[in-house]
């Protein structure tokens, strides 16, 4: 029995499609997948140890030109440091590590949001609108402790900022 002609034009259409699928994939194997953004990279195994994402060099870091620098680090089943306080109407920059899995965080109301990949620094600036308290949360499950882990971030006003920070020496 023949195969009709608008058939074998669909079956070449198909199978083509097959083969630039199969290509994308094997491209993709070859040339290794990165994450999407600022791409450095860390050993999650000594995570502890570094100087960066230490655990008393956690929170909030003011750069000696004025920027702000937020170091987080995500493990199960929590962001440490645990509680922000950050100005309203400032760019931060955001920078955060995983200690074991893959990790996903997100800040509502903001344009923060982004994966944690073990291995890789992430690194995301953004800006908080207006004062309020804005929950840190991990969108990529990540166990079963996945719905407990998240963090507390307080934004106050610029001012009020900057008080609590020339009289405590800096907030977290």
């Amino acid at each position: 029995m023949p195969i009709d002609p608008l058939e074998k034009k669909w079956l070449a259409v198909a199978l083509g499609l097959i083969g630039v699928f199969l290509g994308a994939i094997f491209l993709s194997s070859v040339l290794g997948i990165k994450p999407p953004s600022h791409v450095e990279t860390i050993d999650s195994a000594r995570l502890h140890l570094s100087e960066e994402f230490a655990e008393d060099k956690l929170g909030v870091h003011i750069q000696p030109d004025g920027r702000i620098e937020v170091v987080i680090v995500a493990g199960r089943y929590g962001f440490y440091p645990r509680h922000l306080t950050l100005p309203a109407d400032t760019p931060i920059t955001f920078r955060f590590a995983s200690l074991d899995v893959l990790h996903g965080v997100h800040l509502p109301m903001t344009n923060l949001s982004t994966m944690i990949v073990p291995g890789y620094v992430a690194k995301v600036t953004t800006v908080f609108p207006k004062p309020g308290d804005y929950p840190l949360l991990c969108n990529e499950y990540c166990g079963l402790g996945h719905d407990y882990m998240w963090s507390k971030v307080t934004v106050v006003d610029k001012p009020t900022w900057e008080q609590q920070h020339a009289r405590e020496g800096g907030p977290s």
